[in-house]
């Protein structure tokens, strides 16, 4: 069974910050993620995820100003300054957490640019912050997201980013596989999970319920064929990655919401929770 790791900025959002770590910890989970650290102090976060025994798995580079609308900065050619300063921002906290991966999101498309020349500037930026990363011992992953959650976002599609990668060539540059993202754009989840995991290209999972993006037990997807399936290939082509849980709980953040919810992972055999002490 893949190694889950649970989203700190959708799941436990009944805790503050700070509290969801031992949350998570409790539900037996060793490994989290979540989407910006920046409004905390690295050490914090460390010291956190020290206590209650977690690998820091995934985390996002700044992607600008987010209240503004911005949704990233790579594909934006006249924030190249500030994109670097967020990368090199993000390896800072990446070294002081131990994590060895960092999404860097891609922006919204400028308007009345060609396509081949917003893709130049992407890939510019993406190879640079590659180079960066790899000093650090680090994987720069990048995420087709899809047009509905965020409209007008660059990266929409598989076949789009791992040509990118291709293209660009560092062996530190991973595509970020959201089935969420990938199933509202395009389907046919088990061929591309087959397609694309053997090719090396593939740096992490995330999971969410389609069509609301609650619990993956919830809407329209057999996430314990395509479970089976990462298992199936992993074995194969050597695939040791983790599986990010990033969906928004059905019931919110009531207490216990987020762990009532985990029923999907009990049904799957227990092989997260059964092998780990549950605390109240």
């Amino acid at each position: 069974m893949p190694r889950f790791a649970a989203n700190l900025s959708m799941l436990y959002n009944e805790h503050d910050f700070l509290d969801r770590f031992t949350a998570a910890a409790q539900d037996g989970f060793e490994g989290v993620e979540f989407l910006f650290p920046y409004a905390f102090d690295a050490h914090e976060l460390r010291q956190r995820l020290k206590d209650n025994g977690l690998t820091q798995v995934l985390f996002n580079a700044s992607p600008g100003q987010w209240d503004a609308g911005q949704r990233g900065l790579a594909c934006l050619g006249d924030h190249v300054d500030e994109f670097q300063s967020s990368i090199r921002q993000a390896l800072t906290y990446a070294d002081t957490l131990g994590c060895k991966r960092i999404h860097v999101m891609a922006g919204i498309a400028p308007q009345g640019l060609e396509a081949a020349a917003i893709e130049a500037t992407y890939c510019s930026n993406i190879a640079w912050a590659a180079e960066q990363a790899r000093a650090s011992g680090c994987d720069v992953l990048i995420e087709p997201i899809n047009t509905r959650d965020m409209p007008g976002y660059f990266l929409n599609y598989q076949a789009q980013a791992h040509r990118i990668v291709d293209s660009i060539g560092a062996s530190n540059l991973k595509v970020q596989m959201d089935l969420y993202h990938c199933q509202i754009m395009e389907g046919d989840l088990t061929t591309q999970i087959r397609q694309y995991l053997p090719t090396g290209r593939v740096g992490h999972f995330q999971i969410a319920g389609v069509p609301m993006r609650h619990e993956p037990n919830l809407g329209e997807i057999n996430y314990p064929h395509l479970f089976d399936v990462i298992d199936q290939v992993s074995a194969q082509c050597g695939w040791h990655g983790w599986i990010g849980c990033e969906y928004r709980p059905a019931r919110g953040a009531v207490n216990n919401g987020t762990r009532d919810g985990l029923v999907w992972m009990d049904a799957l055999g227990g092989s997260l929770r059964s092998t780990h002490h549950m605390k109240d």
